[in-house]
This record gives C-alpha cells, sequence and structure tokens, in this order.
C-alpha cells in the first residue's frame, strides 16, 4: 500500500494537526519515520531526513534561530523527506521566514496539537503500527489480501508456480528465487527493466547472505528490490521481490515474503535444482557423465568454456571483484563454495575469442591476488567438460602440496600444479628416478656453508623467479651477496644454472626438496 502524508494525518496523533506549509505536497510518499535529534543542518539532511521519511522532533520550533532553522529545512527537503512535524511547539511558534522556507522547498511542515500529548515514541508506535504492521487501514489494500487469495486458492492453480505467478501480476511486484550460490532457480518477471545478473551482481556487493530475516532494499537502475533468504525444506535459498512502481514499504514487501515462504510449505513446493552449481560439484568429482547432462541442462556451450579455478582464503570483497569483472568483459563466471572456499567455471562470450577470453581470465585471477590471503588455483585452456574435469583433477591432487613448494605465490597455473604433480609421482614411485633428482644436489648437503648455497639456490629459483634482486628481498641479503653464492653453486656444479638444459633439472630437484620436507 502506498502511504502518503496525507494518509499519516488520519491518524489519532495527528487530531487537530495543522498544516503549516507545502500543503500541496501532502501526497508524498511515506516509508519510513525518523526522529530530528541534531541543529546541524547538514547532519539533519544526512543521518534524520532521507526519501519516504517523515521526520519528527520535538524541538524544532524551539531553536531560537530562525536561520538555522531554514537551513534544516533545505538540508531535509534536499534528502527528500516527506515531511517535517513538530511534536512540540504548536501552530505560531514559527516566524514567517521559517515557513517559507518550508514552503518555496516543498517541505510539508507539520504541527501537532499539544494538547493531545503524544510522547515521542507512542507516536512512532501508532504511525507504524497503523500504517505499515498490520493496522486496520492495512488490510484496506490489495497486496496483502490479494496474494493470500492468490497463494491459497488450491481449487484455482495446480501448483506454488501458478499460484505466485497470478499473485506478482495482480499487485504488480516480482519474484526471483536464488539458490545459495546466487543462481536463479525459479522467477516471475512481470517487467524487463534490468537484469537479473544485474541485479544479482549488486546484491553480493550488498553482502545480502550475511543479512538477517529483514529484507534489504536495493536500487537496481532504479528498479526496487528487496532481498532477504527463505528457508525451503531445510534447504537456504535467497528470495528479491520487485517493487514494480515502488508502491510498497518494506515492512510490506517482509509481511510479503513471509506470506509466499508460508505458501511454499503449503504447496509443498520444492524448487528446481541448481545445475550449474551441480554441474561444478560433478566436474570436482570427476563425474563426466552427470556433469555433461547438467552442462545441456544449463545451456552451456563446451566450445565456450575457458577454464576451471579452485579458490582458497575467498571472502564477500573476491565476490565482488568476480562480479565487476563479469560486467566488465563479458566473461560468465559460474561458482559454487562455503566459507572461504569457491569452485567454478569461466565460459566466454560467443563475441568473445578463445584466446582473448584467456587472457582475460588469468588477468582476473591476477587481480584477485591482490588481496593476499588469497590463493588461486587455476586451468585456463580446457576443452570441454573432459578438459574441465581434467582440470580438477590436477587441482585436488595439487593444491595442497603447490603451498609447500611455492609459499610465496598466490595464483597457481596449470604449470605450476603439473610441475608438483609430477614431483608427488615421482617421489611416490622413489627409486633410481628420485635418486637422479637426489644427486643433483648432493654436493650442496655437506656442510653449513653449502646448505647456506642450497638455500640460495632454491629461493632463486622457486620463489623468486631466478631474479636475483628478488632473492635478496626474499633472504633479506645484500644484492651483491646473491651474485656471489650464483657464482658458487655454479662453479660447484660445473654449470650455468640458468642455462635451458639446467634449469628444469633442477627445478624438479628443489620442488622434490621441499616435498620431503612436508612428507616428514
Amino acid at each position: 500500500m502506498k502511504v502518503t502524508v496525507r494518509d499519516c494525518l488520519e491518524l489519532a496523533p495527528f487530531a487537530e494537526a495543522k498544516v503549516l506549509a507545502a500543503e500541496e505536497h501532502l501526497d508524498n510518499q511515506i516509508k519510513k519515520v525518523s526522529v530530528l535529534e541534531t541543529t546541524e543542518p547538514r547532519a539533519a539532511g544526512e543521518y534524520c531526513g532521507g526519501k519516504n521519511q517523515m521526520t519528527l522532533s520535538a524541538f524544532f520550533a524551539g531553536i531560537d534561530d530562525p536561520d538555522t532553522q531554514c537551513s534544516i529545512i533545505k538540508e531535509l527537503a534536499g534528502a527528500k523527506t516527506g515531511a517535517l512535524v513538530m511534536t512540540r511547539g504548536g501552530e505560531g511558534a514559527l516566524s514567517d521566514k521559517v515557513m517559507s522556507a518550508a514552503e518555496k522547498a516543498g517541505l510539508p511542515l507539520i504541527a501537532i496539537n499539544e494538547k493531545k500529548n503524544w510522547a515521542m515514541g507512542d507516536m512512532i508506535e501508532e504511525i507504524t503500527g497503523n500504517l505499515f504492521f498490520g493496522g486496520k487501514k492495512d488490510f484496506e489494500n490489495g497486496l496483502i489480501n490479494n496474494t493470500i487469495f492468490h497463494l491459497l486458492n488450491f481449487d484455482k492453480y495446480g501448483d506454488f508456480r501458478q499460484a505466485v505467478r497470478a499473485a506478482a501480476l495482480s499487485n504488480d511486484f516480482q519474484l526471483i528465487l536464488l539458490s545459495e550460490d546466487f543462481n536463479p532457480v525459479f522467477s516471475v518477471e512481470t517487467r524487463h527493466r534490468t537484469t537479473i545478473d544485474e541485479a544479482i551482481r549488486l546484491g553480493r556487493q550488498r553482502d545480502v547472505g550475511r543479512q538477517s530475516s529483514v529484507y534489504t532494499m536495493i536500487d537496481v537502475n532504479g528498479v526496487l528490490t528487496y532481498w532477504g533468504p527463505v528457508t525451503i525444506q531445510g534447504t537456504k535459498y535467497f528470495m528479491f521481490i520487485v517493487d514494480n512502481e515502488d508502491s510498497y514499504t518494506g515492512a510490506e514487501i517482509t509481511k510479503l515474503a513471509e506470506i509466499i515462504e508460508l505458501a511454499m510449505g503449503m504447496w509443498k513446493y520444492t524448487p528446481e535444482r541448481d545445475v550449474k552449481s551441480e554441474m561444478i560439484k560433478a566436474l570436482r568429482r570427476g563425474n563426466t557423465g552427470l556433469a555433461h547432462n547438467l552442462r545441456a541442462e544449463a545451456d552451456i556451450d563446451e566450445e565456450d568454456m575457458v577454464g576451471v579455478f579452485y579458490g582458497k582464503s575467498m571472502d564477500p570483497e573476491s565476490d565482488r571483484i568476480m562480479d565487476q569483472y563479469q560486467k566488465d568483459t563479458g566473461l560468465h563466471i559460474i561458482y559454487t563454495g562455503e566459507d572461504d572456499e569457491r569452485s567454478g567455471v569461466v565460459i566466454r562470450e560467443k563475441d568473445i575469442s578463445p584466446d582473448e577470453a584467456k587472457e582475460l581470465s588469468v588477468a582476473l585471477f591476477n587481480r584477485l591476488k591482490e588481496k593476499k590471503e588469497v590463493r588461486l588455483f587455476h586451468v585456463t585452456g580446457v576443452e570441454g567438460i573432459p578438459g574441465a574435469s581434467d582440470g580438477y583433477r590436477l587441482i585436488n591432487e595439487t593444491w595442497s602440496f603447490c603451498q609447500n613448494v611455492f609459499p610465496y605465490k598466490r595464483v597457481f597455473t596449470k604449470y605450476d600444479m603439473v610441475l608438483v604433480n609430477n614431483c608427488i609421482n615421482i617421489q611416490i614411485q622413489g627409486g633410481y628416478i628420485k635418486k637422479n633428482y637426489d644427486d643433483l644436489l648432493e654436493q650442496f648437503k655437506r656442510g653449513s656453508k653449502e646448505r647456506q648455497l642450497l638455500q640460495t639456490l632454491e629461493t632463486f629459483v622457486l620463489d623468486a623467479g631466478m631474479n636475483s634482486g628478488m632473492t635478496a628481498k626474499f633472504m633479506d641479503i645484500h644484492a651483491n651477496t646473491v651474485q656471489y653464492r650464483l657464482k658458487k653453486i655454479n662453479d660447484i656444479l660445473g654449470v650455468e644454472i640458468t642455462a635451458n638444459r639446467v634449469i628444469p633439472g633442477l627445478t624438479v630437484a628443489l620442488a622434490l626438496q621441499r616435498l620431503e620436507r612436508v612428507v616428514r
């Protein structure tokens, strides 16, 4: 129900109240009630006013400074406040200058009859109770009654979907049900002024997943949406309701959501499964047959799959980075996860070439690594479901060991993981092949000076990307010291360690040594 200042004037606290200014604006909509608690004009507008708010004040008439009063009125009007109500002071307490300022600003200025002796708390309770939380007038509107009529009409409708669709069309709202991974599983769309993807993006940015049962209002390109959690047969979902014409209050939408959730239980409604999340889980398990079926059900083209990834220590800020990146680049990132873990698939739009999509995907992971606690493992450049499944197999087998071999890395590519995977296999097999690699470093295990050289070589190759300056930073020693030690290492090995035919063997040998420490 759309509540106006004029509607409020019919309530008991406003009996014999006087409209002192801007009477032509009494049709301003009211959704909230606030209290003016400052004499600082800017703070009044920022904290005590706001769009569709009725601001109450017990001391405004007593401010002994008309200029300050005019400034407060200007700030409240600038914040699109619906009305300013003086609960004390009464008619005649304000100067013509102040009332003229309210008239000019278009801010209804109302004086309560002090003889009625309404306390501020009682006034707020009366206003919110009657207009927003089920008072007599509330049930004269069509939203709640009409929605209940449709949702409980078991004779007319065959299932919950039909009933809620009829209720939405009749009352001009929309309903989107999302899985816990924010993938749509059911929707009733009656307008198309924005996209579900854009709404989901903003919902994630506002971190609605951590909100309480009170519905959060989010403006999506001028479309008002209200978000909150619902539980269906023991499973958590998110629901957002779109108020097409800005006709309802937040409290009414919350009540509407409660009624819809109750109706789901009465209809024994079960949402469709989240096929995108289920596909990712199937890929991680290596169940390619199920993943194929889910991919088709989700309408994803295998040729558009760019890569797969697994992230540790991810948080809502990481989600916001991914969502914004999708909007900026045109890539689609579907993912699932709990707490601080995310598993996902990157999918390209048809107008993005495979090579460009790979570059964009890698750039995304590099952007995510700016959050120092994040650890990302990705295989980019997969071929359909089999390639995606193989990518996850590689991630599953190596991610925990990768962090031991490369402790300073935050983003791990398939090249890092293939190296670690080979080292794991060599270590498991043992024997002659492992001995060959161990022998490459045997000369550095004889004394403390040699072990110091081995530590420098290990840091130089595995951590610093064969950059002597970075090696010095990692080890907190002078760059000249690093150069001296590298020369000594070359002399001991009898080769140039950065040579193309030398570095592969040394890299595997050093990685095996780090893995050996973990196993022990």
